[in-house]
């Protein structure tokens, strides 16, 4: 199928399944595509100036390769609503609103530019959920369908906004209620707050929710609190939220108390520099000062220019943050590692690829908070700085080493090694004694915990290889962690790996650890390197000399100053873990060696036995036992839920006969029990034995109330299902809404308030209907 199909299909959905009246309907299409123009008018019928022409309607996925024209539906408002229709100089209006498109790919672009056919032309849709939900609901905005009107009200409570209608008008509220649910989402997915790629993302999300916060004045931490609301409005349908839902708040009320101090100073200086400004452009150095000295982000700067028709000065910015960058420091209070602000004028000289011990002599002591001391008393933590050092410090992936530092009358307990400047720094606490500038130590690496490293990080090299040879010459390290206990390796890959790949990547590392090949590391310049193909990393920045690491005869060969084993064989053993997608275009491995890989073997063991005791089976015959059970399972789902719904229908039916007459209306209203979910099919039963029609249905499980209210379409201009629902729900605390003749709430938490609430709809009901 192709256009023709495609355009009649979508205006069937729109017309025939959702009803969405004929006349409301627009559409639009690229000026050379004749054949959907000559689609909408003549088989569809559409007048021909509610079908217009637009040069934007074409897509294409790059300068070259697959494109074509496509056909958007848009939705009339109505003239309350003020815009105008596409293509027209008010067109960004809310009366006019986009909710599907059509793309047709039926080219092939050149690098000239000529556009091929395609052999087999394509057709990509899709629908906005919000959007086509606005419409059905008959609202204007999608701020104010029922999936926001739970968290629209809740934000504006904790602005102390009581009237619903000013908390949907007020943009911070909106803005709130909408970056609530995408950080909440993101976090529930495993993504933390952070300064690179996706969590980077996060935190300039949850930063301009709280920044709308303090426009609200709202002065405390206010932003994690509606996570519960949002779990209670869509935690039914998205179980992470509920399954996460503490640890959601812990890191959202974790990162706006960081973030509060900077907030509110760098809002201070931002509006006392505005009041004072001479023209329309916030000045270079200001916005430096907010971001070097307050921790204060451009983007933020630049969202507040914005909303007061302001500018910033970005080049001006970029020379402060130039002349800071040649003055060799980084801003010592708001600087993310303590590498970067600790700065030595001493070079360590680092021993730690022959040896894991050594004699060393201090060269620098720092307190906590990276300032320099005259000396470390016991009991106290700080950073030591020794002239020279076996211990590797956090570079590369490759976690830093821990041990011991022993003088003749102290002990230095290192729990972490980070890269300042050309100095290794020893992070730790003094255990005995004192440590003083000249004190001279025994340097001891934790030798088992460092072996425990190198097997995992010559092994990362190992899977990197395997997997270009599986995959191919397009994966390129992304991101990666070597611990003592696992490796984490992120790479390009446009797709999942699948099993299979994973198993024959898995067993390529194990040919070369059963090899036993000597891995060797020499120096050499850059371009010696890369001439005898190492891989270099993107990203990474390289000196004239470079460290070369091979394995297996040429198998691997990178860059690398990281620590390894002496040989392929010492790995032992090595097992993937899992395998996951963490953006678009990356993937993840996680892996674990040694021992850690024995372990995961007797597990899974474990597992198994505990399995075939489960389904009564032995190894040579768990498989076909397990599909036999799962086969079954699901067949006892399907017959189970083909008799609830008969059992529905039939509950239906006699609960018909308890409705009462109300003004010639058919009304029920009544507490029901069984599945919650089969109160949608109870509700269409009786609306179809009771014809015209008011039916609320009450349902208690587990101390959570859920209601559904149904309104026949004769009556729907009268009385609607949401107004029941609002009279109903906020009596037993469930909140809800939906169509006009169909509403549900649930999260109801007044299960004993039901019966009475239920009683109070024909009375009001007889009011209304009189």
């Amino acid at each position: 199928y192709f256009k023709e199909d495609t355009i009649a299909w979508a205006w069937e959905f729109t017309t025939g399944v959702l009803q969405v009246p004929k006349e409301k309907l627009w559409v639009t299409v690229h000026p050379t595509d004749d054949d959907s123009r000559k689609l909408w008018e003549e088989k569809i019928g559409l007048p021909a100036e509610r079908v217009i022409s637009l040069e934007e309607n074409f897509w294409a996925m790059g300068d070259t390769g697959p494109c074509g024209p496509c056909s958007e539906l848009f939705y009339d408002h109505g003239p309350n609503v003020a815009g105008g229709p596409p293509g027209s100089p008010d067109e960004d209006g809310d009366r006019y609103v986009e909710f599907w498109n059509l793309v047709f790919p039926q080219y092939d672009r050149q690098p000239d530019g000529e556009l091929d056919l395609l052999a087999n032309p394509g057709v990509d849709t899709g629908m906005g959920l919000e959007r086509i939900t606005a419409i059905m609901q008959r609202v204007p905005s999608n701020y104010e369908i029922d999936l926001f009107r739970l968290l629209i009200s809740a934000t504006g409570a904790l602005a102390e906004i009581n009237d619903a209608r000013a908390s949907l008008a007020n943009p911070s509220v909106r803005v709130i209620s909408d970056h609530i649910r995408s950080s909440a989402f993101l976090i529930a997915d495993g993504v933390l707050p952070g300064n690179e790629t996706r969590s980077y993302v996060l935190r300039r999300i949850i930063r301009r929710a709280l920044r709308h916060g303090y426009k609200l004045n709202i002065r405390e931490p206010f932003f994690h609190k509606l996570v519960e609301p949002l779990t209670r409005e869509m935690g039914e349908a998205y179980p992470e939220l509920t399954e996460h839902q503490g640890e959601i708040v812990q890191v959202l009320q974790r990162e706006e108390e960081r973030f509060a101090v900077t907030l509110s100073q760098g809002m201070e200086l931002l509006d006392r520099t505005i009041q004072e400004l001479s023209g329309a452009e916030i000045p270079g150095d200001v916005v430096f000062q907010l971001y070097d000295t307050f921790g204060f982000p451009t983007d933020l700067t630049a969202d507040v220019a914005r909303e007061r028709e302001l500018t910033i000065d970005m080049a001006g910015f970029e020379i402060a943050m130039e002349a800071q960058r040649n003055r060799g420091r980084a801003a010592a209070k708001f600087s993310a590692s303590v590498g970067q602000r600790i700065f030595t004028d001493s070079k360590v000289q680092f021993s730690g690829y022959e040896r894991v011990t050594g004699d060393a002599i201090v060269v620098g002591l720092y307190a906590d908070d990276a300032q320099p001391v005259e000396s470390l008393d016991s009991g106290s933590t700080g950073i030591v700085v020794l002239d020279r050092t076996p211990f590797y410090a956090e570079s590369g992936g490759q976690t830093g080493d821990a041990g011991l530092l022993a003088g003749e009358d102290c002990r230095f307990n290192v729990t972490d090694t980070q890269v300042g400047g050309d100095q290794h720094l020893h992070l730790g606490r003094v255990e005995a004694g004192s440590l003083a500038v000249g004190t001279r130590l025994q340097a001891q690496v934790d030798a088992e915990r460092r072996r425990k490293i190198e097997l995992n990080h010559s092994a990362t090299h190992l899977m990197h290889a395997a997997l270009r040879a599986e995959l191919g010459t397009h994966v390129q390290q992304k991101g990666s962690l070597v611990a003592p206990d696992r490796l984490r390796f992120d790479f390009s890959h446009p797709e999942p790996v699948t099993p299979q790949q994973l198993q024959r990547v898995q067993a390529q590392v194990n040919g070369e650890i059963q090899r036993n090949t000597e891995v060797a590391a020499e120096q050499l310049s850059y371009d010696e390197a890369i001439a005898r193909g190492a891989m270099a990393l993107f990203g990474e920045k390289y000196g004239d000399q470079v460290r070369v690491l091979s394995m297996g005869a040429d198998y691997s060969v990178e860059l690398c100053g990281g620590t390894h084993v002496a040989r392929t064989g010492d790995i032992g053993v090595f097992r993937i873990v899992s395998e996951t997608g963490i953006a678009a275009g990356v993937r993840r491995i996680d892996a674990v060696t040694g021992p850690g890989a024995l372990n995961l073997i007797d597990e899974t063991e474990a597992l198994l036995e505990d399995v075939e005791v489960l389904v009564k089976a032995n190894r040579g015959n768990l498989r076909d036992k397990v599909g036999t059970v799962v086969a079954d399972n699901r067949r006892m789902i399907k017959e189970l839920q083909q008799i609830e719904q008969g059992l529905a229908a039939t509950k239906g039916s006699d609960l018909a006969e308890q409705a009462v007459l109300i003004n010639g209306i058919n009304v029920l209203c009544i507490e029901v029990d069984g599945e919650a979910k089969s109160l949608l099919q109870t509700l269409d039963t009786l609306k179809s034995k009771l014809g015209s029609a008011v039916v609320v249905l009450g349902h208690v499980a587990e101390g959570k109330v859920s209601l559904i209210a149904g309104v026949s379409k004769d009556l729907i201009e009268r009385v609607t299902a949401p107004e029941i629902i609002d009279l109903v729900g906020p009596q037993v605390g469930a909140r809800g809404g939906g169509r006009p003749d169909m509403a549900r709430a649930g999260g109801g938490n007044d299960p004993a308030a039901l019966s009475e609430a239920l009683r109070a709809v024909p009375e009001w009901l007889a009011a209304r209907l009189a």
